[in-house]
């Protein structure tokens, strides 16, 4: 069973992509922040996580993906962005840390499936 963790700080994307995303082949997890995301992928290994960008208070996306790959235990998780910021600095930036995709919001469920389908079967 693949394992995703959604960071988002609003509760009803996490909710939305937890619904959308949920299978026999897949279990869900969600992380309001990015402190939250450190902890649980301390806890246990995850086969793709999606991270927003926008985070109030302490660790933003960027800090995020960098804390983690940095120090969590399993460094190969891939990540895949899911933000609202569409500016080609973010865009760029994600690529040089190593993330996979980089979705904007409002999206189309057709475009994240084939998005999320793609990176779990590269893992």
């Amino acid at each position: 069973m693949k394992k995703i963790l959604i960071v988002d700080d609003q509760e009803i994307i996490r909710q939305l992509l937890e619904i959308s995303l949920r299978s026999d082949e897949r279990q869900i997890f969600q992380a309001e922040s990015g402190e939250r995301a450190v902890q649980m992928a301390q806890e246990q290994r995850f086969d793709l996580m999606i991270v927003d960008l926008m985070m109030p208070g302490g660790m933003d996306g960027f800090e995020t993906i960098e804390y983690l790959q940095k120090n969590a235990a399993d460094k190969l998780c891939p990540f895949m962005i899911l933000t609202a910021k569409d500016q080609q600095s973010e865009r760029d930036r994600a690529a040089s840390m190593g993330v996979l995709d980089y979705l904007v919001k409002p999206f189309k469920l057709d475009d994240l499936f084939a998005t999320v389908d793609n990176l779990l079967a590269k893992g």
